[in-house]
């Protein structure tokens, strides 16, 4: 489980371009953000994805009570969180949901948390494009997040690291 930062400053990537023709882009950098709450099960390649406001002790609560609920996680299917140490995740006000245990990486180690590998895979519906507004990000973020979710064959190959325990059946 990740956070990735979105906003209404553009994402530039570098696209092909006809020989000595310059390709352009319109920028109109604004500094307005909404947050991408990312889960993956690595060995699947299955997400679940929470658009929020905010990152905060709360919105995190609220994104861990979503996700037990659309998991079924509970007193029957307990379920194992991988986390960065963020404020919001380690904060002794953060009521964990029944099922849900958190597991915390070492400090200064993003390439070991798989969720780190999904915020390219949902930047590209966003990379070059100018977005008017903030619901029109979402928008585009969500149906992008629609397109992953359907197709975990896409995510797991960059998230199931070969050292990642299995799941047992």
């Amino acid at each position: 489980m990740d956070e990735h930062r979105l906003g209404l400053k553009p994402i530039l990537r570098r696209v092909w371009a006809p020989r000595g023709q310059r390709p352009e882009v319109a920028v109109q950098p604004r500094y307005q953000w909404l947050y991408l709450y990312g889960f993956v099960e690595p060995q699947t390649g299955r997400t679940e994805w929470l658009l929020m406001p905010t990152v905060s002790t709360e919105t995190f609560e609220a994104a861990l009570q979503m996700f037990a609920q659309s998991i079924g996680a509970g007193p029957d299917k307990r379920v194992l969180l991988v986390l960065d140490r963020a404020g919001w995740h380690v904060s002794s006000q953060l009521t964990v949901p029944e099922g849900i245990e958190l597991v915390f990486l070492p400090p200064y180690s993003p390439e070991l948390q798989p969720a780190e590998r999904l915020w390219t895979l949902t930047n590209e519906a966003l990379a070059n494009r100018l977005f008017a507004t903030l619901e029109e990000l979402e928008q585009a973020q969500a149906e992008r997040c629609r397109v992953l979710q359907a197709h975990p064959e896409i995510i797991r190959p960059r998230v199931n690291y070969h050292w990642w325990p299995q799941i047992a059946q």
